[in-house]
């Protein structure tokens, strides 16, 4: 089975939504498909993006652009990270020990690598070169509020590299526009992490660019993705046009 879904790849559209952390998922080739993590800890947004893969897959569409979603759980082998970050294999995260991963060989990461991460990153690359103006969109979602944190206050968060923020600020200036709406600007998280995908696929490249994070309880169900798909869509072609403008 490969590692990640890809839906429309003959769609005509500029665009290229990603989602590095689609899926839950635990295949049965690592420690028996079982880390060790409860049901409800796997269910968390420490084993994958919660409503992300659902909001991509609606955004491809509106945008009538190629999707590609991972189909492993970032606790398994964390497909935005670079193959050198020490957080690619995570052992503890948000207060959860992940037992699976407890002194995981060099070995076993190796492995995780070869059939899992690069399978992934080598599609997303191959998609990625089909057009020579694409554009890179990656979705991501953020929990609520980590274990002992205060609440996060922005809805959706637009992340960026100061190597390239065109995309993304126009992105951000569109959005704001939209008065209701509290978006962060590098919020949650900042954008720049060397070696993740949007570094290697669209700041190594020279494409356009945005990672954009919804707030999981925002998009819980089909409807709510599709909503915000609508939202997102007229947004991200309106900033693209203004980076693209001459002059």
């Amino acid at each position: 089975m490969v590692p990640f879904h890809i839906l429309g790849p003959d769609r005509p559209g500029r665009w290229l939504v990603t989602c590095d952390h689609a899926s839950n998922r635990v295949p049965a080739e690592v420690c028996g498909g079982d880390l060790g993590v409860s049901a409800e800890d796997m269910a968390r947004h420490i084993a994958w993006d919660v409503g992300a893969r659902g909001l991509a897959e609606a955004l491809g569409a509106a945008l009538d652009s190629p999707v590609i979603c991972s189909d492993f759980s970032r606790l398994v082998i964390d497909a935005n990270r670079g193959e050198e970050d020490p957080t690619l294999v995570m052992q503890l995260y948000d207060g959860t020990i992940i037992p699976g991963n407890a002194g995981v060989s060099t070995a076993e990461v190796a492995r995780r690598l070869t059939t899992l991460h690069r399978p992934y990153h080598a599609a997303l690359a191959q998609l990625a070169a089909l057009r020579d103006d694409r554009v890179i969109v990656a979705i991501h979602s953020f929990t609520p509020c980590l274990r002992g944190r205060a609440p996060r206050p922005w809805a959706v968060g637009v992340l960026y590299s100061h190597l390239d923020p065109r995309l993304s600020r126009a992105l951000i200036a569109g959005l704001r526009r939209d008065g209701d709406l509290c978006v962060g600007d590098n919020e949650p998280y900042d954008g720049h992490l060397p070696g993740d995908s949007i570094d290697v696929h669209a700041l190594q490249k020279g494409r356009h660019n945005t990672l954009i994070e919804l707030r999981s309880d925002l998009i819980g169900d089909k409807v709510a993705q599709e909503t915000w798909a609508r939202r997102l869509a007229p947004a991200l072609i309106q900033a693209l046009e203004a980076v693209d403008a001459p002059g």
